[in-house]
């Protein structure tokens, strides 16, 4: 905190500094407006040259001013008014605002380093017995005539400083103050009865300024005041957050009950992250209003993205993969069944109603696999998912039972697949990516032609790149197999199957243009001398 010490305030060329200020009806100065006072503490008018007071008619009630080394205003009884070097206010039922006073002053060398003085009276006119003199850092000095016992009884700080026998009329200073504007308001705070009304009106951002000097001065009744506040005002932003969130936890330490402004920021509830996060994503999958779940499915997706990016000691990747692979296998469960139940014969002469039931679930359990994978694919963490699409063998055998227009969703992951192995967002073992291209290209072709201008969110180069790159990760001889066989549909269906020339040119390239090996004698090399160890 700023250092206070017992002095005089030394008399010297001084320059008196209107604020704009207000009576309060318990008689304590207040500021009306912030960027007002601050204005005036930080761009003070130039004293090297000498102001001229306006025209006055002569039917005013103001004398004219005598030339002197410093004229003083008449008073007006109309409003309060500056008295001496002092401003001097006295209470009143409603906020009354100061007259505009103006000193002048014949010019004087060096006049710009003079200390300027801003005098402000607390309580009844007249009735205070200590004075406190805050120095800004703008070379400002506000002095206070304020009230021992209300000093004492408020403040810690002031009390201990108070203690000793001191003069009549002693005088207070304070070096270095940081925010005098600020340190004079929570000084007037002490003389309101309801504080928690005074600061209803501020902003989270004064309101923390109001709580730091109430913490230097020990204004415990101020301090709970400003905390009550933070806890139910609303704070914008994370910055705002972060700020509100340092300054309570600076209070921590001293004893101060900030629990209730905390536990918006941290919960104490029994419940793991991992249940949370279980019940966040079944809420989500078993929804069945399709503009709500879109749109959640989204935010949690960005939230565990972000969530990715930061990282922490705590684990909760883990738990949350955890979560997810156990819901992957719940929705491929639900998802075989669906297939099943339509792929049987009897299947059409069921009622509507339950045909579009099953279909319906069909499309509602790959969208969900799919906002999975994609989830897993954010995360580098995918490479299960791979594994367990691979198994899918009776699902991808039962896929052309099905009607395209429902089972055309399912393609949609295996897309993603090919599109994250092509992107090195997983990376499967050679048997999964090889097993992956058996088990669920051809599906995928089969539903090339609806996927392209049937889904929006079908994105053809992209697929087609991943799917390329997939089959290129192979060995040479299965890239053969597969690119041979993708050749002769092409050449049939055009436009209605993936085109993958870019990865049939690398394989020619490889095989007719530059071979690493020649004629498999580098391999032949290398399988004598691994028999030889």
């Amino acid at each position: 905190m700023a250092e206070i010490r017992l002095t005089r305030l030394e008399k010297g060329q001084t320059k008196i500094k209107n604020v704009p200020i207000a009576v309060t009806p318990e008689g304590f100065w207040c500021c009306p407006s912030p960027v007002v006072f601050q204005k005036n503490l930080k761009t003070p008018s130039p004293l090297n040259k000498p102001k001229t007071s306006p025209s006055i008619p002569k039917s005013s009630s103001q004398k004219k001013q005598t030339p002197s080394t410093e004229k003083k205003p008449a008073s007006t009884p109309s409003r309060p008014g500056v008295v001496s070097d002092e401003q001097r206010i006295s209470g009143s039922d409603e906020p009354v605002d100061v007259a505009p006073v103006i000193i002048e002053r014949t010019p004087r060398p060096k006049s710009e380093n003079l200390p300027r003085k801003v005098s402000i009276e607390f309580g009844e006119p007249g009735s205070g017995d200590t004075k406190v003199v805050l120095l800004g850092k703008q070379g400002f000095a506000v002095r206070l005539s304020v009230h021992r016992s209300v000093l004492v009884e408020n403040s810690a700080f002031f009390a201990e400083k108070l203690s000793e026998e001191l003069p009549s009329l002693p005088c207070l200073e304070v070096d270095d103050c940081e925010d005098v504007e600020i340190y004079v308001e929570t000084v007037g705070l002490m003389y309101c009865k309801e504080l928690k009304q005074r600061l209803i009106k501020q902003n989270v951002s004064r309101v923390l300024r109001i709580l730091k000097v109430a913490e230097q001065l020990g204004f415990s009744s101020c301090i709970q005041s400003c905390l009550e506040y933070l806890e139910a005002a609303p704070w914008v932003g994370d910055e705002e957050e972060d700020k509100v969130v340092s300054s309570v936890l600076r209070l921590q330490g001293e004893g101060i009950g900030v629990t209730p402004v905390l536990k918006r920021v941290s919960s104490h509830s029994s419940n793991p992250p991992k249940d949370t996060i279980s019940h966040i994503l079944e809420l989500v999958l078993k929804s069945n209003e399709e503009r709500g779940r879109r749109e959640m499915k989204s935010v949690v997706l960005k939230l565990l993205r972000e969530n990715n990016m930061v990282t922490t000691s705590s684990g909760l990747a883990d738990i949350c993969n955890q979560t997810i692979y156990t819901s992957c296998r719940n929705c491929m469960n639900s998802l075989l069944s669906s297939f099943r139940q339509a792929a049987e014969l009897e299947f059409t002469e069921k009622p509507m109603e339950t045909k579009d039931l099953i279909a319906k679930q069909m499309g509602l359990e790959a969208d969900n696999l799919s906002w999975l994978l994609e989830i897993l694919a954010e995360t580098q963490a995918a490479d299960e998912f791979a594994v367990m699409w691979t198994n899918q063998q009776e699902l991808a055998s039962l896929h052309a039972k099905i009607p395209i227009v429902s089972r055309h969703k399912v393609s949609c992951i295996t897309a993603r697949l090919f599109v994250g192995i092509g992107k090195g967002e997983l990376l499967p073992c050679k048997d999964t990516r090889q097993l992956l291209l058996q088990t669920w290209l051809q599906p995928l072709m089969d539903d090339y032609n609806w996927l392209q201008h049937g889904c929006r969110s079908f994105e053809r180069k992209v697929v087609e790149e991943g799917i390329g790159q997939t089959i290129l990760t192979l060995p040479m001889d299965d890239q053969q197999s597969i690119l041979l066989d993708w050749l002769g549909r092409f050449l049939k269906a055009g436009d209605n199957c993936p085109n993958l020339q870019r990865a049939f040119e690398v394989w020619w390239r490889r095989t007719f243009v530059r071979p690493y090996v020649d004629g498999g004698n580098l391999l032949q090399s290398e399988s004598s001398t691994t028999s030889r160890e």
